[in-house]
């Protein structure tokens, strides 16, 4: 197993754990927890802390606590020298009592992002050195499984890809200390689609975002193979193929709604004989019946819209 791959799993861990994140958080770290919420419970916390700390508590960077009273919230905060900050309340609540749940912490380099049960929740700003946080602490009235710390994850897996596009319109640019492409981004395949190739398409919704795009496409004509274009403020994810100088129609049926702003997101386009098949942040959403039908030819990838575009890669 590569350093890339490392992960830790801890099973049936006593509530309250309090327990050392060994290696600390890193951007592209997961932790991962499974846990049943008790019948009777009020509220359980799930803390990223600063050392362990009692007498005088240790500093919270990141306090994630769902609460049952009510229709229930969820009340993320920052503890620092014994004081609270502001209170950021979510109130989509994902946990039901005596029911089991699945939820996943993303580090990234500015913020956690949480999802749970395959589904997108909230993200949270740091508000503290993210190198400091070095401790798992977990309290309330829940029983926990399992906890895994995954290093440097890659959320559709552990491939290994190499970026496999050439830019059409300049290379990346520093942004924030970080790599991203420079926007509308066209980049040319090394090798032509077919089934069982796939594309990767890694990048952050920005935090007013309208919509964006991804186009499929032959750099010899007009034609859009598969175009997507998840729009925001609608909540809805347009599917489409420009063919003959017109669009056909529309599809726009899923099971949800997989963007919210400041999110960041990895989608995977899988090319099957008769269909491609899309994934956003390892979770399956939609199928799409090819109307291209010469894949040979699809050799663009197109982006474009209210997002930041960090990678884009083909194998």
């Amino acid at each position: 197993m590569s350093e890339t791959e490392l992960q830790r799993t801890i099973l049936d861990p006593t509530v309250p754990y309090v327990g050392t994140i060994l290696g600390g958080l890193e951007p592209g770290d997961m932790v991962v927890i499974h846990g049943t919420v008790a019948q009777d419970s009020d509220r359980f916390q799930v803390d990223f802390q600063c050392g362990s700390s009692v007498h005088p508590r240790a500093d919270v960077a990141f306090h994630f606590n769902p609460r049952f009273k009510g229709s229930g919230c969820i009340v993320c905060n920052t503890l620092q020298d014994e004081k609270w900050d502001w209170e950021e309340i979510t109130y989509h609540m994902p946990f039901t009592k005596g029911k089991p749940f699945e939820v996943i912490f993303l580090v990234l380099p500015d913020k956690f992002q949480v999802s749970s049960n395959g589904k997108h929740l909230l993200v949270y700003k740091h508000k503290i050195n993210l190198g400091k946080v070095d401790t798992l602490g977990i309290s309330g009235k829940v029983k926990i499984q399992t906890i895994g710390f995954v290093s440097h994850a890659t959320l559709q897996g552990s491939q290994p890809v190499s970026l496999a596009m050439s830019s059409l319109n300049g290379n990346r640019e520093e942004s924030e200390g970080s790599l991203e492409f420079a926007m509308p981004y066209a980049g040319n395949l090394t090798t032509a689609l077919g089934p069982g190739r796939t594309i990767v398409i890694k990048g952050e919704v920005n935090k007013n975002a309208k919509s964006f795009t991804i186009d499929l496409k032959p750099s010899d004509s007009k034609d859009i193979a598969l175009h997507l274009n998840p729009r925001m403020k609608q909540k809805v994810f347009i599917r489409n193929t420009y063919l003959f100088d017109s669009w056909g129609e529309e599809e726009k049926q899923q099971l949800h709604f997989p963007f919210n702003p400041e999110m960041y997101f990895e989608l995977l386009i899988y090319c099957e004989p008769h269909q491609y098949k899309i994934a956003v942040n390892g979770a399956h959403l939609l199928e799409y019946k090819h109307r291209f039908k010469d894949l040979s030819r699809i050799n663009t990838v197109a982006v474009n819209g209210d997002i930041r575009l960090f990678d884009v890669r083909s194998w």
